[in-house]
């Protein structure tokens, strides 16, 4: 069994999912997409933005479970665009560009058209925190 963790202040899901759930020391963040408290979607247009926010919620669900963006050891990406790689990268690095997980990145469609990124996280979240 696993233990849901929904982070205060979290958007509503747009289908049924919890945000994490955590088992063990393992909190698996469901994928996170730029959209708002109503369902509808955030900085339509802007892969820069979007993908700040999809990484500042994935951290959210971290802290939200004990832990912080160092807990963080592998992201899966989803992007809508090739030619939104290098942007993303970017602003990926600003987060963990010191030291990066292990990740990997796909081209695919994403569930609406203006939805330009999809982070999947995985934590490791030890009882002590660490």
């Amino acid at each position: 069994m696993f233990t849901p963790i929904i982070p205060a202040g979290a958007s509503k899901p747009i289908a049924p999912y919890v945000h994490g759930s955590k088992v063990g020391a393992t909190l698996y963040v469901a994928g996170t997409l730029a959209i708002d408290d109503n369902g509808g979607s955030l900085y339509a247009g802007d892969i820069r933005a979007q993908t700040r926010y999809v990484i500042e919620q994935a951290i959210g669900v971290v802290k939200a479970a004990g832990g912080s963006i160092d807990n963080i050891v592998y992201n899966a990406i989803i992007l809508k665009r090739r030619e939104d790689y290098a942007a993303f990268n970017e602003v990926y690095a600003e987060f963990f560009g010191k030291n990066p997980p292990a990740r990997y990145c796909i081209i695919a469609e994403l569930v609406r058209d203006e939805f330009l990124v999809e982070l999947v996280s995985t934590a490791h979240i030890p009882s002590s925190g660490g």
